[in-house]
């Protein structure tokens, strides 16, 4: 089993939504064969609570726009790692320590990663420098 094209949709949504913010360390996983309760994670780092509060302002932003509906969000009052629970799309918003810390792509690694439009990596490249 695969990711839904709905799901792969929203998940391009909100990682462009957190790059306009200048979140980090963008990347998404398709965890349909592992989860039964959601098909793609998307993972993403601040610099500090400011930044996740942002991002996570701005994915919530998108995806209502995009007619996605928010089934649950967790953590925004410590604004260390917020989840946004899209049903299809879980997304994690983390504070940059809390990412090395709980090191998800280590848990998910054996899932297939989802390719992110250019975009979401041009964005970040053109206020660090950094090209991928």
């Amino acid at each position: 089993m695969t990711a839904t094209p709905r799901a792969i949709e929203l998940t391009e949504i909100a990682a462009l939504a957190a790059a306009d913010k200048l979140a980090g360390d963008i990347v998404a996983y398709d965890v349909s064969d592992q989860l039964a309760i959601t098909d793609v994670f998307l993972l993403c780092s601040g610099a500090n609570d400011r930044q996740v509060h942002s991002i996570v302002d701005e994915v919530e932003l998108k995806l209502k726009q995009a007619g996605a509906t928010l089934t649950r969000r967790e953590g925004e009052a410590e604004g260390r790692w917020v989840l946004l629970d899209y049903n299809d799309v879980v997304v994690h918003v983390q504070n940059s320590e809390e990412r090395v810390f709980y090191s998800l792509e280590r848990i998910w690694k054996d899932c297939p990663e989802i390719v992110l439009p250019a975009a979401v990596f041009a964005v970040g490249a053109a206020s660090t420098g950094d090209e991928r």
